[in-house]
Formats: C-alpha cells, structure tokens, sequence
C-alpha cells in the first residue's frame, strides 16, 4: 500500500499516516544513503575517468565539484520519477513525498539534497529527527518533504 495518495496536512503529519508509515524509517534511509553513496560515487569515478581522458588528466581536480552535482542531478531525476525515491530508497522500500501529498518536483528533491549534504557538516541537526514525531529531519522540514515506508 503506499501512502502517497493519503491527503494530509503540514501540521498534522504523525496523527494522518498509521505508525507503520513511520516504523524502520530512519535505519532504511541510513542503509540507502550508504547505497546511494555507492551509486553517485561510481557515477564521479565514471565522469572523472570520461572528462580526463582528453584533458590529460586536468579535469581531475574537479573532482570535488563534481560530487555535488551529481548527487543533485541523481537525487532530483529518481526522487521526481514514478519510484519516488533513489535507488537507494527504493530498495530499503521508502519513498518520498511533499507534504501536500503531491509528488517532488524535480528542483525540490535537488535541493532537498543539497541541504542533507550541508547538514551532513553539521551531525547535531540530525538529532532534529529524534525529537519529531514523524521522524522528519530538519533538511526534510526545509524542503517541505516526508519520506515514509512504501508499503506496510
């Protein structure tokens, strides 16, 4: 069952969705982002192998830029496709939605991903996800999104 059609509101998130949407939630996104970052990783090695091939190498000092944005571009074409999620959320069965219950465009889940990669500098804005009912961390509560299990 998936909880993407489920109406609710901003305000009352825990009290909408049954627990079971909530249950297991933070350890499967902690195993997908540990996938997810298998994934994006492979996708740097292959650009940094393809850009330094004609640039003698000299591309390869990029390579910290190009982290970023291909984390973006992988968080913001899977999350907005019809899987709702990376990869990496997908095979832990968790998905990702506005809290409107609409689906996340293509700039939001970017976005949502640039700032998990900036709290990620800052490890106690995660302890935001303990104290929350819902289990949303703060660059989930900034990008307006929910991730929830996919099925129960």
């Amino acid at each position: 069952m998936s909880f993407n059609a489920l109406n609710f509101t901003r305000r009352n998130l825990a009290l909408t969705f049954p627990a079971a949407a909530f249950y297991g939630v933070r350890t499967r996104r902690l195993m997908a982002l540990v996938i997810d970052l298998a994934i994006v990783s492979i996708g740097v090695l292959v650009l940094a192998v393809v850009f330094a091939l004609p640039t003698f190498g000299l591309s390869l000092f990029f390579i910290p830029t190009l982290f970023p944005i291909v984390a973006f571009f992988y968080n913001g074409l899977c999350v907005s496709g019809p899987g709702m999620g990376t990869w990496g959320m997908q095979i832990m069965d968790v998905e990702m939605g506005m809290t409107d219950g609409s689906r996340v465009h293509f700039i939001t889940a970017g976005v949502h991903a640039v700032l998990f990669y900036i709290s990620t500098m800052f490890p106690p804005v995660f302890l935001v996800s303990l104290l929350a009912d819902d289990k949303r961390c703060l660059h989930d509560m900034l990008a307006d999104v929910v991730v929830t299990r996919r099925t129960l």
